[in-house]
């Protein structure tokens, strides 16, 4: 019997998920059905319910409901609690286990696809919202020498400080409290990649030899891999292998096995130009 899986979200007409799981589910032999479901937005608990009611076994959760997917979660992870938010759910009878694989799947491509080991680097996040609260514990994980966040309002970068302090140490502020300061690796959380607007980030920020990472796909070179550019860093990605990474760690909570993905990564990259 095929069993059942799919991601919810609003809109969700672009997604990738689906086809990525079926690339998966051919290369690992596994039977299963995914498909892409457009949620109302009043609607979400009713659809999770109503997917599982249905025989469904699982469900990757894409924006904008990640918090009403950490709630409705009955046995969320650790990662997922800290985060606030959950991108994917697991279904054991009554039970909804939830869990975020937004920050593993980054670290797994940055180590894994990319080579730049994270241990003893100077780390920094752009952004102080969703995204970087699901990075932050698979990065500290790996002991980077510094792990910084800066947001263009520095109060959120402060109270991330503050919610983390038992599980990392951070530094945080704003855009302008990065004067002086160079990181090995720069990660724009942010929202900016898909307005295609400039973060006013000071200059030697990038420190030589330093990673550029976007977390956004598919868009080409964004206005922060363009400025990452200038300044002559030559190593800019952006996060179509985060995606396909995230939906890897889905699949063996999910399936038992773990697929590759460098195969997958490939077939989906878009050329940064």
């Amino acid at each position: 019997m095929t069993d059942r899986y799919a991601v919810l979200g609003n809109p969700i007409g672009h997604s990738k998920s689906p086809l990525i799981h079926s690339l998966f589910a051919q290369a690992t032999g596994q039977d299963i059905s995914y498909t892409a479901i457009e949620t109302p937005l009043d609607r979400f608990n009713e659809t999770v319910l109503g997917f599982r009611a249905g025989g469904g076994l699982g469900l990757n959760v894409s924006l904008p409901f990640k918090l009403q997917a950490f709630e409705i979660a009955t046995e969320p992870s650790e990662r997922a609690r800290l985060a606030g938010a959950a991108n994917c759910l697991k279904f054991d009878g009554e039970r909804i286990l939830a869990d975020n694989f937004d920050g593993v799947g980054l670290v797994n491509d940055l180590q894994n696809n990319l080579g730049c080991l994270l241990a003893g680097k100077r780390v920094l996040l752009l952004g102080a919202g969703g995204a970087t609260r699901g990075a932050l514990l698979p990065i500290a994980a790996q002991r980077p020498a510094l792990l910084a966040v800066a947001n263009r309002t520095a109060d959120k970068a402060h109270a991330l400080q503050r919610d983390f302090a038992a599980h990392a140490q951070l530094n945080s502020g704003g855009f302008d409290d990065l004067a002086g300061q160079a990181f090995d690796v720069v990660i724009n959380a942010t929202s900016t990649g898909l307005t295609q607007e400039p973060l006013p980030l000071p200059a030697g920020v990038f420190a030589p030899g330093a990673i550029a990472y976007e977390m956004v796909y598919g868009k080409g070179l964004t206005p922060f891999l363009r400025q990452a550019q200038s300044t002559g860093v030559s190593t800019v990605a952006d996060g179509v292998g985060m995606l396909v990474e995230q939906a890897a760690e889905a699949f063996a909570w999910w399936r038992g096995v773990r697929p590759e993905s460098g195969p997958v990564i490939q077939r989906l990259t878009v050329p940064l130009d």
